[in-house]
């Protein structure tokens, strides 16, 4: 019984490896001359990309300028992959760069979207307390809920901010945002924390309503 997740782990790295092996053929293939190739690197991750932004944007306008900008400065600079990390990685710090750019000099309200967020601790503690109610009531509270936590994302810093996008929304692992962050394991896991822990204090007085 205790195998199987070690099977599913085994798996996945071998699905990333021969993902990453793909990647690494398209991208000699680019920087051979065949420009036409990286439309292949653009179908794969284009959509992921876009996530990831509007995540941090939540502005389809800007999310897909800045996705088009991403990848035109992804195209420009492939001679300067190395191959060191997986090039999703190397895609991903280019987009979290353009993004943090694009966020400091706008100085926009930004606004994340929970649609992907289904799973967090503080969503689970409210909506736990809903179950009985009508449709309409819910749906109402859904969009109170929203409102209360993008208000309260926007009183942490953006590494907070970034960590939980990342994490809680995209899926992505303590050692993947590690890489992309250019930080350690360590300090993802702590500015998690730190990130949920203040969440839960700023939302504390709203929270006091769905306790049990």
């Amino acid at each position: 019984m205790d195998a199987s997740p070690e099977v599913n782990l085994d798996e996945e790295n071998v699905l990333a490896e021969e993902s990453a092996d793909e990647d690494r053929l398209w991208i000699r293939r680019v920087k051979s001359g065949n420009t036409r190739a990286f439309d292949f690197l653009i179908r794969k991750y284009q959509r992921r990309l876009y996530s990831v932004v509007y995540n941090m944007t939540s502005n389809k306008v800007d999310a897909a300028d800045l996705t088009q900008e991403i990848l035109i400065k992804a195209f420009k600079g492939i001679h300067t992959f190395k191959g060191e990390s997986h090039f999703y990685t190397w895609l991903y710090r280019i987009a979290l760069n353009t993004t943090f750019s694009f966020i400091k000099k706008s100085r926009k309200t930004s606004h994340y979207s929970l649609e992907n967020w289904d799973n967090t601790e503080i969503q689970e503690n409210i909506l736990s307390h809903s179950n009985d109610l009508e449709m309409g009531d819910r749906a109402t509270l859904l969009k109170e809920l929203q409102e209360k936590l993008n208000e309260a994302l926007q009183k942490l810093s953006l590494n907070h901010r970034t960590v939980v996008v990342l994490f809680e929304i995209e899926g992505m692992s303590h050692t993947e945002i590690a890489q992309m962050l250019h930080c350690s394991e360590g300090t993802v896991r702590s500015r998690l924390h730190y990130a949920k822990e203040q969440l839960k204090q700023l939302l504390k007085d709203y929270l006091k309503d769905y306790e049990a």
